[in-house]
């Protein structure tokens, strides 16, 4: 049986993103999967915690979409964590909803590989960047898995995005079929 994947997008010029664009259509149908647009959904910025928590709580995996921006994620990326994973529900002596439960982060970025890790422009790998993402999957009791990266999205071809959104549409069905990592 297929496990349910809760995918959290977000991204806060969805019109001009060809790389998220693409990684989004590749994945939308698939049975099992709620694509759940934050900016689309909270225009306002007003996220209805009852409501996340309902959402995350009726799904096996969680997957955070997003450009990485400031060697992170969109500010409504942030903001959600901070509310919706609340101390008694996510974490803490009580907080258990989320135990057992998938994380892994989709993101893209405009930098190629080169610029990222000691020798780059960035001085550190995206890899490092993620820590604080894996931290709160480890305090939830969530399973940390292997991140999907999307680098040089900037200067990708349409073949090359192609590609990247057949992986990724891979990668999500193995992460329905066993919590796999592509």
């Amino acid at each position: 049986m297929a496990r349910s994947v809760l995918i959290l997008f977000a991204h806060p010029a969805f019109q001009r993103s060809r790389a998220n664009r693409a990684l989004a259509e590749a994945v939308r149908d698939l049975p099992g999967v709620t694509f759940h647009d934050l900016y689309e959904v909270y225009p306002d910025l007003l996220i209805d915690v009852a409501r996340e928590q309902s959402l995350l709580s009726s799904h096996d995996a969680l997957v955070l979409q997003h450009p990485f921006y400031w060697y992170s994620a969109p500010a409504l990326i942030k903001e959600w964590l901070d509310l919706v994973l609340e101390h008694g529900w996510a974490y803490g002596e009580a907080g258990r909803a989320l135990a057992g439960k998938d994380w892994m982060s989709t993101i893209t970025s405009g930098g190629g590989e080169d610029s990222y890790g000691p020798g780059g422009f960035n001085r550190y790998t995206i890899t490092e960047f993620m820590r604080p993402f894996e931290a709160t999957a480890h305090l939830c009791g969530m399973r940390w898995r292997t991140p999907f990266i999307v680098q040089a999205s900037h200067m990708s071809t349409p073949a090359r995005l192609a590609e990247a959104a057949a992986a990724y549409r891979a990668h999500i069905l193995a992460l329905q079929r066993r919590g796999e990592d592509a």
